[in-house]
């Protein structure tokens, strides 16, 4: 059933998905200045590009877990939102914040831009990823404060899943937790330890939690496998996500002044979170194999597929290869990082938001279930396209680190760092050869929207025999 207040989702979709395309912009900027320094110089600095390229990371996949919530909370409670109205109004504050904050990162000297803030009021500015002007983070506040309100009255009020409450939970997580960005302290290890538990805690924490539920939704409706089967999975997967993700927090504190004992707790669970997200990718193969009908949404399957293998391959085994002490004594910070986090945060969020993306988008543009058949064969390309080009941006990166750590930290001469960026600098143009197939990737999936909208659609669910 289809509730009316599920369409507050569509603009929050929209913006997410022009987002990310400004986020590929400013990737392709970084890539190419890693190997003509002055590109685009003094107009958009690396640094400022970098500070671009992961704040619009973070801010479009925020507006597509909200969309995903305004989408999937009222089917699951069985009732329409609490406030329409609000969503409506925290979608602009939201956008008209982010975009001006870019906007300063773009015409405003950093420092300036801190002073134009308030940031001498409540210093909060500074740190990677949490760049936002302290008068922003306090907006990211409000919006998610109002955010909350909505997703949670509306789920109190109505019918209670493991869904919703899973969802709920992360989201709750991901709210309290933003509020460590505002504790600043002047002790540089106090600072990193703390800032962790927003970055860390977010994306290997609670927003495991929303991804979770989100597939689970999607699997739900294009499988038609017992809700009571699934949600047994979920318990499963969200408990060992918490359990490692937690205590895996030690991974971080290896080397920024901690006790020794980080060494030990970070290792050791660290280790183990690959498993949820192994158990993510036998959960999902096992439903579709056990669906009990065929969805004219073959588009949404494929990418709830791929969002487990590559989950599971970038956070799990891309995570585990440098996770180690021993081993992340020579290889935190160089090139090896940059292919775990491109290879996580796209196999895990960026595909779980194209996801649910895929699946709803057509009921909320009014088609029955699915896009054309046309429409579909594209979004699959995309999928191909952004996927397998990501796979070899990882293999590159990760060619360059291991490069880097021989050259600059494990030889008998180590070499200084530009130097062995010079070295390594031909897997930087094999890399920026992925990011162009990757954005024209990302170009089909927004054409895929547009094409084929006047055929015929075969929307029927044709039921398929139930294996045992």
């Amino acid at each position: 059933m289809q509730y009316l207040s599920q369409k507050v989702a569509k603009p929050y979709f929209v913006a997410a998905i022009g987002l990310f395309a400004g986020q590929i912009l400013f990737g392709l900027i970084m890539g190419i200045q890693y190997l003509v320094g002055d590109f685009l110089f003094p107009a958009i600095p690396f640094n400022v590009a970098r500070m671009v390229h992961t704040n619009l990371l973070i801010v479009w996949l925020l507006f597509g877990f909200m969309g995903a919530s305004y989408y999937l909370v009222p089917e699951e409670a069985e009732r329409e939102l609490e406030s329409p109205l609000l969503a409506k109004i925290l979608f602009w504050v939201f956008l008209i914040a982010g975009a001006l904050t870019v906007v300063g990162y773009l015409a405003v000297p950093y420092a300036s831009l801190a002073k134009l803030t308030g940031n001498d009021v409540l210093p909060t500015m500074g740190r990677e990823f949490l760049e936002q002007p302290t008068i922003t983070k306090v907006g990211i506040v409000v919006v998610a404060l109002g955010f909350l309100y909505n997703v949670g009255l509306t789920i109190l009020k109505g019918r209670k899943t493991v869904i919703n409450l899973v969802l709920l939970t992360g989201l709750a997580g991901l709210a309290v937790l933003f509020l460590f960005s505002f504790y600043n302290p002047d002790n540089l290890v106090l600072d990193k330890f703390y800032w962790w538990w927003v970055v860390h805690l977010w994306v290997e924490g609670v927003w495991e939690l929303i991804l979770g539920s989100i597939l689970a939704f999607v699997l739900i409706k294009v499988t038609g496998v017992d809700r009571e089967i699934i949600e047994k999975w979920l318990y499963v997967i969200i408990a060992m996500a918490l359990i490692t993700g937690i205590i895996g927090t030690g991974h971080h504190y290896f080397w920024i002044g901690t006790p020794e004992y980080w060494q030990w707790l970070g290792s050791v669970f660290s280790a183990m979170e690959p498993l949820p997200f192994f158990a993510m990718t036998v959960f999902a193969f096992n439903m579709v194999n056990r669906r009990r009908r065929e969805h004219p949404n073959q588009a949404a399957t494929l990418w709830a597929l791929g969002t487990s293998v590559m989950a599971f391959l970038g956070a799990g085994v891309w995570g585990f290869l440098h996770t180690l002490a021993p081993v992340n004594y020579y290889t935190h910070g160089t090139q090896i990082t940059a292919a775990h986090g491109h290879m996580a945060f796209y196999g895990a969020y960026v595909m779980i938001v194209l996801t649910i993306i895929s699946y709803a988008m057509p009921m909320l543009r009014g088609q029955t279930a699915a896009n054309s058949r046309r429409s579909q064969v594209l979004e699959m390309w995309s999928f191909w396209l952004m996927t397998v080009s990501m796979v070899f941006i990882t293999l590159f990166l990760t060619g360059a680190g291991i490069l880097q750590v021989y050259l600059q930290r494990y030889s008998a001469q180590p070499l200084p760092f530009m130097v062995v960026q010079e070295q390594i600098s031909l897997f930087y143009w094999l890399r920026l050869i992925a990011g162009l197939v990757f954005t024209i990737g990302l170009g089909a999936y927004i054409a895929s929207f547009f094409v084929g909208r006047t055929e015929p659609e075969a929307v029927a669910m044709k039921s398929v025999p139930v294996t045992a």
